[in-house]
């Protein structure tokens, strides 16, 4: 079908609740992506950070194809080897803690705010959140979630969190009270423009969290997997969470997700308290263990951390000669470049030039690109921002 003839059974099947780009994309391979029509793009952006490892990682296509002709899916009241084989991974690569599947990063976050209330003494169910962060779509992570415009229209939210300000240790200590169970933030701000954590204050919630006997909870579903240059992006900062989620690129492009938890935490989720039907499954677990093995094999993590270096390098270069440029941040392969003005025209005539990147938070270029991706594929991408930023800047004069 062409792209034209998909976009009519959208129009007439398909709930309208996506702002979609006018493109049908019908295969991908490594950093590229083509269209229904046949063009050809590079994608900067792969899955909104889900394909860690590009499009159809041979990897985990392999391991996808040999595990469906095993088993698809058994309910979680059997045990299944893929499971145990894959928490034995994240554990051992983070910080020795118990897993719980799901399928989605809201999933995962909906998880730990069950955890932490229901581990925590009676009364003490308070959350507190940061300002521009993103945890899910779900009724109980948009209200963790402290950006008023993913509240409207579901008035009343949950209760029981409090926000503010991002990178601010006093504001928390003044925020957390009798009634405060957990502190819960993204180490890297992702959806909310790319905003990295300091380390003394990462280090000072978890001070905090110990005096107060609150739980930390990390937010991993963007960082985790290798995108920072280390597995989960807590790793740079010297500091270890009590739970932390995960989900986005953990699949390798299926639907999953995962919190992990302190065994001394993890305990208070007791049978009954909470549950995924497909959580977990064989399938999904199968191809997470194949991306572990791609990143572990193909020296991953390391480059991630040289092609972010280079690729910041870059933008920073940029950033001196095009004054549109505000600033360039991030680490490993999570890149923001902020801008003086507003970015969605930047990323679509991107687009219309082959470039698949996004623009969040009005003004910030969200560059993550797979960490398969190689120096000539980042100055393939970066002289086409180039090109686009300089007639958007000739314009603005």
């Amino acid at each position: 079908m062409k792209t034209k003839d998909i976009i009519a059974l959208f129009d007439k099947y398909v709930i309208p609740n996506y702002t979609r780009y006018p493109i049908a994309i019908a295969r991908g391979k490594g950093v590229h992506a083509w269209d229904a029509d046949g063009k050809k793009y590079l994608d900067m952006f792969p899955g909104w950070a889900v394909n860690g490892l590009g499009h159809c990682h041979p990897k985990v296509v392999k391991a996808i194809q040999a595990q469906a002709g095993k088993l698809l899916h058994v309910p979680n009241t059997f045990y299944m080897e893929p499971q145990g084989r894959l928490s034995k991974r994240i554990s051992e690569n983070s910080f020795g803690g118990q897993c719980f599947y799901c399928n989605s990063g809201a999933e995962a976050n909906e998880a730990a705010i069950k955890l932490a209330r229901i581990h925590s003494p009676k009364g003490k169910y308070k959350i507190v959140t940061m300002r521009n962060s993103f945890h899910g779509r779900t009724l109980a992570t948009i209200s963790a979630t402290a950006q008023p415009k993913y509240h409207k229209g579901f008035e009343p939210i949950v209760e029981g969190f409090t926000y503010v300000a991002f990178n601010n240790l006093k504001a928390v200590e003044k925020a957390a009270d009798r009634h405060t169970c957990a502190v819960l933030l993204e180490p890297i701000q992702g959806e909310g423009g790319i905003n990295v954590g300091r380390k003394e204050y990462l280090k000072g919630l978890r001070a905090l969290c110990n005096k107060k006997k609150m739980l930390l909870i990390f937010d991993e579903v963007q960082t985790g997997m290798g995108r920072t240059g280390k597995y989960f992006g807590y790793q740079h900062f010297g500091v270890k969470p009590d739970v932390m989620t995960l989900a986005k690129a953990l699949g390798g492009g299926v639907a999953m997700g995962a919190m992990v938890a302190k065994k001394s935490v993890a305990k208070s989720l007791v049978p009954g308290t909470h549950a995924s039907t497909f959580g977990g499954n064989p399938l999904v677990c199968a191809a997470a263990i194949a991306v572990f093995d791609a990143i572990e094999s193909e020296g991953l993590l390391e480059n991630a951390r040289l092609m972010g270096e280079y690729a910041m390098g870059k933008l920073r270069a940029m950033a001196d000669e095009i004054d549109l440029i505000k600033e360039v941040r991030g680490v490993g392969l999570m890149i923001g470049v902020e801008l003086t003005i507003p970015g969605a025209d930047i990323a679509n005539t991107c687009m219309d030039r082959g470039l698949l990147i996004n623009c969040t938070h009005d003004t910030v270029l969200r560059f993550m690109p797979p960490m398969i991706v190689k120096k000539r594929h980042i100055d393939q991408s970066l002289r086409i921002l180039r090109g686009v930023l300089k007639k958007a800047a000739a314009k603005k004069r």
